[in-house]
């Protein structure tokens, strides 16, 4: 079946929408990642033009097409052990100089299917096994936390995970699970999932953290946007603890109560 095409004034409609929900500016260069991705919405409403899938979602019925169609739209790529320096810092510097009982919290703040949330719990697992630790996913897409909550991966995603971690937390799938692995109910058991939308305040039950890593989202932001989203996540930063972000991404001239420790490393004042 051929694709439906969408004109210029359908696809500044959804730039406008995606933009106005997630606060992320959809490039004229993502035209045809839209329409291959919105196409078998048409489809499935028997829908003719994207003006009649757009005139679908401003009705708000059915209610849930909203969160699809941003489920969608927002789906990034990720893996584990993502710029692997990060991980190295936190292990290093952050972890091997710490001395507080207290729980060591971590938000991934754009955790997406749960690759960086993961990694993260292996690290922490392996480098203070005696104190108590959590982690927070986050994501706008329901559909990829979905996936994040139950671990559950092909296993050419592995990639990337050393070979003692991947057979220490990860479990082979067998059977009707061929070709998968599972993160191990270990690991799984102290990170949790929750949908946040960054470019709105975040509700206060989310706690503090000693490290929140927001990595390769903001790529998607105008600076506006950009400045809101990181005054959204600083009041859950505790006082000293580290803020990261991705290396094609810089915090010049919004991060506002954060310092410099290295490249992507921030620091909140104590």
């Amino acid at each position: 079946m051929s694709e439906t095409p969408i004109t210029d004034q359908e696809f500044a409609l959804f730039q406008r929408l995606i933009y106005k929900i997630a606060g992320i500016n959809m490039a004229d260069s993502k035209r045809t990642l839209l329409v291959g991705r919105l196409q078998r919405r048409l489809r499935h409403y028997g829908l003719d033009t994207y003006t009649q899938y757009y005139r679908l979602l401003a009705s708000g019925e059915p209610a849930e097409e909203l969160q699809t169609m941003v489920d969608l739209l927002t789906t990034n790529e990720t893996y584990f052990f993502r710029e692997p320096k990060h991980f190295e810092f936190l292990r290093d510097e952050v972890l091997a100089k710490r001395r507080s009982p207290a729980t060591f919290r971590v938000w991934s703040a754009a955790s997406s299917t749960g690759e960086e949330a993961y990694t993260l719990a292996m690290v922490l697992a392996e480098t203070i096994p005696s104190t108590p630790w959590e982690i927070v996913g986050s994501d706008i897409s329901t559909q990829v936390l979905e996936r994040a909550r139950r671990g559950h991966y092909p296993l050419e995603r592995n990639e990337g995970i050393p070979p003692a971690l991947l057979r220490k937390y990860c479990l082979k799938g067998v059977r009707a699970q061929a070709g998968t692995f599972l993160i191990s109910p270990e690991l799984r058991s102290r990170v949790s999932f929750r949908q946040v939308n960054l470019t709105l305040p975040v509700d206060r039950d989310v706690g503090m953290f000693e490290v929140i890593f927001l990595r390769n989202v903001m790529i998607y932001f105008d600076l506006e946007t950009k400045r809101k989203v990181v005054q959204n996540l600083l009041p859950h930063l505790a006082p000293g603890g580290h803020f990261i972000i991705g290396h094609s991404e810089t915090l010049n001239g919004i991060g506002e109560g954060l310092s410099a420790v290295r490249p992507t490393i921030y620091r909140k004042s104590e």
